[in-house]
C-alpha cells in the first residue's frame, strides 16, 4: 500500500472504530487513560468503555474530547476530517530528540491541568463574587 494510500485509510470508518481513534488521538496527545478521564470529569471505567467500543460519550463529552485531543468531532466519529495523520514509518531518533519530545508531551499535560484548575479557579471566584454581592444587598 502506498503511504499515500496507507494515509487516508488509517483511521477510516472502514479500518478503525471510534475507540481506536479515540485511542489514537489520546496516545498522540501524550495522555494516559487515568488523565483523560480526570481531565473529562468522568471515570476511567467510562473512558476505557469508549475505547473499547462498548459505549460511546454524550455529545457535550464528544466536543471536550475532539477539543482536548485536537482533532474533528467528525474525525472521531467517522475517521474523515481534521484528526491524525496515518503512523510514519519507524525512525531511530537519539537519546536527547526522544527526551525532547517526553518533555513536550509532559508539558502539553500539563498545560491542559493549568488550563482546568484556571476555569475551575474562574469559577470559584464569580461564586465569591456573588456572594459578595448578596451580602452586601
Amino acid at each position: 500500500m502506498a503511504d499515500n494510500d496507507m494515509a487516508a485509510t488509517w483511521f477510516s470508518a472502514e479500518v478503525a472504530t471510534f475507540g481506536d481513534r479515540l485511542a489514537g488521538a489520546r496516545e498522540a496527545a501524550g495522555l494516559s487513560q487515568s488523565d483523560l478521564a480526570k481531565r473529562l470529569g468522568v471515570r476511567l471505567t467510562t473512558v476505557q468503555a469508549w475505547e473499547d467500543d462498548a459505549s460511546e460519550p454524550r455529545a457535550n463529552r464528544l466536543q471536550m474530547l475532539a477539543g482536548m485531543l485536537n482533532v474533528s468531532i467528525r474525525w472521531l466519529l467517522t475517521g474523515q476530517g481534521d484528526g491524525l495523520d496515518a503512523p510514519m514509518a519507524p525512525v531511530s531518533h537519539d537519546a536527547a530528540t526522544l527526551e525532547a519530545l517526553a518533555d513536550l508531551a509532559r508539558m502539553r499535560a500539563q498545560m491542559l491541568a493549568l488550563a482546568q484548575d484556571l476555569g475551575q479557579m474562574e469559577t470559584r471566584l464569580h461564586h465569591l463574587m456573588r456572594r459578595q454581592q448578596v451580602d452586601a444587598e
